[in-house]
């Protein structure tokens, strides 16, 4: 585990702050779930771009042959 020093507006830090008091958590734990969250995402953007590559129209029309032709669910349809 490390320790940093981190360096913020004012205007940030109080609402942080507000929002660490509201939801009875410690800012550590504030910009410990905000930085997760972060890094998730832009991993997950690259797993998407990297199958995005890999990926044909042939393969896409497969699969798009293997959906039933059928109505919409009730409340499904445009």
């Amino acid at each position: 585990m490390k320790t940093m020093s981190l360096r913020m507006p004012d205007y940030l830090d109080t609402a942080a702050k507000e929002i660490c008091a509201k939801e009875k958590i410690s800012l550590n734990q504030f910009i410990l779930n905000a930085l997760s969250e972060k890094v998730s995402a832009l991993q997950t953007l690259d797993i998407i771009e990297q199958r995005a590559k890999r990926a044909t129209k042939e393969s896409f029309l497969d699969a798009l042959a293997q959906v039933p032709d059928r109505e919409p669910y009730m409340g499904d349809g445009l």
